[in-house]
């Protein structure tokens, strides 16, 4: 079992950056495909992104596609999200999530294990 826990949210002018980490502990790191998921009030959780458990393969959204970056470092058992050009309409909680097969990431239901959330907010 892995417990996450997400941080780096906050708010920011649209066209600007953030870097979101989710730190991982509870077990080992490279056991898990790691994926982002945003969620805005009134509206189902959404996929973002997600990166495998060697951190070679990675999958966006086409939303976010050339603006966000996944990665992980596995010395820190944390993987991280740069947002870049932010849009106001990107507000929302983004959620850190673990599966142990990166399979059928883009729905929510099929991720094991989630953090807290990091609240972003992009002001117009």
């Amino acid at each position: 079992q892995v417990q996450l826990v997400e941080s780096g949210g906050g708010l920011v002018q649209a066209g600007g950056s953030l870097r979101l980490s989710c730190a991982a502990s509870g077990d080992t790191f490279s056991n898990y495909a790691m994926g982002w998921f945003r969620q805005a009030p009134g509206k189902e959780r959404e996929f973002v992104a997600a990166i495998n458990r060697s951190g070679l393969n990675t999958y966006y959204a086409d939303s976010v596609k050339g603006r966000f970056t996944i990665s992980r470092d596995s010395a820190k058992n944390t993987v991280f999200l740069q947002m870049n050009s932010l849009k106001p309409e990107e507000t929302a909680t983004y959620y850190c999530a673990a599966r142990g097969a990166f399979i059928a990431i883009i729905a929510p239901r099929a991720w094991d294990y989630w953090g807290q959330g990091t609240q972003v907010t992009v002001s117009s």
